[in-house]
């Protein structure tokens, strides 16, 4: 029960970032179900994937009713992000990528994304034609972090969306969540294992991340955007930390000291 609560509570802030920012929320989702729910990073990584999918799916429409969703952007960055899925995947699946390293990489995301959301407050601009390399670049970065860190990249898509190619948050913001589910089937299909085993603790996630929706949606014209990614700039460094402990702690021990007996002192 008392998971089931938290995950409910973690569910909720989630879907109410993302409501309100329109990405980042699902950077949340491997600390809340490593750390609070116990689970494995192997299991925790599709079933995080599985959750921003929906997620994502369920906060899409608003913004293709207003016609936010910019498809040459989406196509420079997201067809680029959907190879770095499918790489990064292969490589969880192939058991290239221990799982401290997925929690260290995840850490290191969470640090740069909090840096990113207090920074990329920033007027939008026309974009130049050698930027479009440089959405290509991380288009393929964001691709590999989904694939390895289960995160859909919404934290550094809607940056580069604005930054790179000129558009307005609105609009990077619809772009961004259409990507992110895309991205996010890739690389479950990519990992190519079901978490039929915690697929349970979906429900709770799912039902608070309907709410927080539902509770951003009435609140965003009344927040001001700057203070909430400061907000939520400080959630993802404890994210990081707490992720950083974890792959401190599932760090494997050398063969000499895992092998070695312990001495009682006399």
């Amino acid at each position: 029960m008392s998971t089931a609560l938290l995950l409910g509570a973690g569910g909720g802030l989630i879907g109410f970032l993302l409501s309100v920012l329109g990405a980042g929320g699902s950077i949340l989702l491997l600390p809340l179900l490593v750390s609070g729910a116990g689970l494995a990073t192997q299991e925790a990584v599709p079933l995080s994937l599985l959750v921003v999918i929906l997620l994502a799916l369920a906060n899409v429409p608003p913004y293709l009713q207003r016609r936010q969703f910019a498809p040459r952007p989406a196509a420079l960055l997201g067809l680029p992000a959907l190879v770095g899925s499918w790489i990064g995947g292969s490589w969880v699946k192939a058991g290239l990528i221990p799982e401290a390293v997925q929690l260290g990489v995840f850490s290191a995301a969470a640090l740069v994304a909090s840096w990113l959301l207090v920074r990329s407050k920033v007027a939008p601009r026309e974009p130049q034609r050698s930027q479009s390399v440089l959405l290509v670049l991380q288009g393929v970065l964001v691709g590999l972090l989904t694939g390895i860190a289960g995160v859909g990249g919404g934290f550094a898509i809607v940056p580069a969306l604005v930054l790179l190619a000129g558009l307005p948050m609105g609009l990077a913001s619809g772009t961004s969540l259409l990507l992110i589910a895309v991205n996010g089937m890739v690389a479950l299909a990519a990992l190519g294992h079901w978490p039929h085993q915690s697929l349970p603790l979906m429900l709770p996630l799912l039902i608070g991340g309907g709410l927080g929706a539902l509770v951003g949606q009435r609140l965003a014209p009344h927040l001001a955007d700057r203070q909430l990614r400061r907000g939520f700039a400080v959630l993802l460094i404890g994210s990081a930390l707490m992720s950083a402990l974890e792959a401190w702690k599932r760090q494997p021990l050398p063969p000499e000291i895992s092998h070695t007996p312990i001495q009682r002192s006399r």
